[in-house]
C-alpha cells in the first residue's frame, strides 16, 4: 500500500488540479501518488502525462504484449506502483489477468507463448544498465512483429522504464489498485 514518498506529496489545486483529480478518481478510484508528488513541478507532470496519453494511442503492437513488457520493466526496476497499476489496467482493459499476474515470475511460469517470452526478455534487456539486447532477440521480434510494431514496442518499453525509475527514485509505492478489484496478489519470482 501507499507509504511516505521521498518528495512530499503536494496539494493538487486549481482548475487543472480539479480536472486531474476527477480524471484519476474516475479511472482508478483514487488520486495516485505520482500525481501528488509530480504536482511540485507541473511542466514536468504535463510532459509526462502528455507522453503517456500519446503512447496510449499507438496501435501497431498488441496491447497485451505492451502490458506484459511494461510490467516486466517494473518488476526488474522494482516499481511496485507500476506493477500494481499494470495489473489493475490489464484487468480493467480485459487483458489476460492470469498472465499479467505471472509477469514477475515469467521465467518460471508456463503460461506465456514463445513470442510473449521474447517480449518479456526484450523488455528486461532494454531496462538493464547497460542494455543487454542481442541481435538474435531483435531479429526474432522483428520477424514475428514486423518493423512498425517493434519500433512501437521499443519506445513503449523506454517510456515504461522512465516511469518506473522515476517512481522508484521518488519512493512511490503500490497503492492497492489491483486489490481494489479483488485481484489475487501478484506472483513472486522463485527465491523471493
Amino acid at each position: 500500500m501507499a507509504s511516505d514518498t521521498r518528495v512530499p506529496k503536494a496539494e493538487v489545486t486549481g482548475v487543472y488540479g480539479a480536472v486531474a483529480k476527477w480524471f484519476c478518481r474516475r479511472m482508478f478510484g483514487t488520486v495516485p501518488e505520482p500525481l501528488e508528488v509530480m504536482w511540485h513541478n507541473r511542466p514536468v507532470l504535463r510532459v509526462s502525462l502528455g507522453v503517456g496519453r500519446k503512447t496510449a494511442k499507438w496501435n501497431e503492437c498488441d496491447e497485451s504484449l505492451k502490458s506484459y513488457a511494461h510490467m516486466a520493466v517494473a518488476s526488474l526496476v522494482g516499481c511496485a506502483f507500476c506493477l500494481d497499476l499494470g495489473y489493475f489496467r490489464a484487468y480493467d482493459e480485459g487483458l489476460d489477468e492470469t498472465k499479467a499476474r505471472e509477469v514477475p515470475r515469467w521465467r518460471e511460469s508456463e503460461l506465456f507463448t514463445a513470442l510473449e517470452r521474447d517480449v518479456l526478455e526484450y523488455a528486461e534487456a532494454m531496462a538493464r544498465t547497460p542494455p543487454t539486447v542481442t541481435d538474435d532477440l531483435s531479429a526474432r521480434l522483428l520477424e514475428q512483429l514486423g518493423a512498425p510494431a517493434l519500433v512501437e514496442l521499443t519506445s513503449w518499453i523506454a517510456f515504461a522504464d522512465m516511469a518506473a525509475r522515476t517512481n522508484t527514485a521518488l519512493g512511490i509505492e503500490a497503492q492497492g489498485l489491483a486489490a481494489s478489484c479483488e485481484l489475487r496478489p501478484l506472483a513472486q519470482p522463485a527465491g523471493k
